[in-house]
């Protein structure tokens, strides 16, 4: 039998570019999202309501989809267990450290910077452990996105705002995300994403609401913008977008797929021009020229004679 891990190494690295671009699009978005739900609610509550509401919203939509094309869900304690686990480091741990590093002073530019490591870390673990073997230009690529990165957000990097906590809880965030990325594909990598979702939504919704009762209060200010970032943060980040990623994953290397979170402070940016006027600066400008050069080293597959 085949190692599941290299099921679908034999399709072309993002065989869909759409959902690709989607991905990007929707994961560059979020920051937006999340810096307008923050100034409603704390970062546990904020995240409690959001899967809160990923629990409702799926219930009737398993019910639909289970009529249709039936579920698939987990048949022994240990796949619930790695659902759930799996869950929790990308949900709960990631999301959970990032939001509380912003709530604490850390600025979005920084916090953007460190979780833009992600593809290098991703790298690492992945050539170690998963035996995937990155060319030459592939570190480049790597190393080239970062310092790209680094150029579109260096105007908003403001790190005598980041305290000894918020450094400790985006740290714990890179490596949540990291580790639930890879976890996720070596250990689920034939799961109903579906039931998944549903699961892991769970799961972080009974880990996060005591800890916003206990720690926040609770406390709310009830508002349409809170609803409407609640909104599209469940319904395109946590659904689509996360099950876009882990599709992602399936088809390709682990390095080629995170190396596309390189461009979604670019996006986040180019929103932010767009939607609130605020103009890119020359240095940013040339950092998504960077970016891009580095996610294309990385994706880069030279043709065979």
């Amino acid at each position: 039998m085949a190692d599941p891990l290299h099921r679908f190494a034999a399709t072309p690295w993002l065989a869909s570019p759409a959902l690709a671009w989607f991905f990007v699009t929707v994961w560059g978005s979020g920051y937006l999202a999340t810096k307008t739900g923050l100034q409603y609610a704390p970062p546990f509550t904020f995240l409690a309501i959001r899967f809160a509401t990923g629990v409702l919203l799926l219930l009737p939509l398993a019910l639909w989809w289970h009529r249709r094309d039936p579920l698939r869900w987990p048949q022994a304690a240990r796949q619930w267990a790695h659902i759930v686990v799996a869950g929790l480091l990308m949900h709960a741990a990631n999301l959970g450290g990032s939001h509380y590093a912003q709530y604490l002073g850390m600025s979005a530019g920084v916090t953007a910077l460190v979780l833009s490591v992600q593809p290098l870390a991703t790298a690492i673990i992945a050539a170690a452990l998963l035996h995937e073997r990155l060319r030459t230009w592939q570190w480049l690529g790597v190393l080239i996105g970062l310092a790209g990165v680094a150029l579109v957000v260096w105007h908003k990097i403001d790190v005598r705002a980041a305290s000894a906590g918020s450094v400790a809880c985006v740290l714990f965030s890179l490596a949540a995300i990291t580790v639930g990325t890879l976890y996720q594909r070596a250990f689920c990598p034939t799961v109903d994403l579906r039931a998944a979702a549903l699961v892991q939504f769970a799961a972080t919704l009974a880990m996060l609401l005591p800890l916003a009762i206990a720690i926040e209060g609770f406390e709310v200010r009830p508002a349409w913008a809170l609803a409407g970032a609640i909104g599209f943060l469940v319904i395109f980040s946590s659904i689509l977008a996360v099950n876009a990623l882990h599709t992602l994953m399936r088809r390709g290397e682990a390095t080629r797929v995170t190396s596309l979170l390189y461009l979604t402070p670019i996006i986040a940016v180019l929103l932010e021009w767009l939607m609130f006027g605020v103009v890119p600066t020359a240095l940013a400008s040339a950092g998504v020229a960077v970016t891009c050069a580095g996610v294309a080293l990385v994706a880069w597959r030279p043709r065979r004679n």
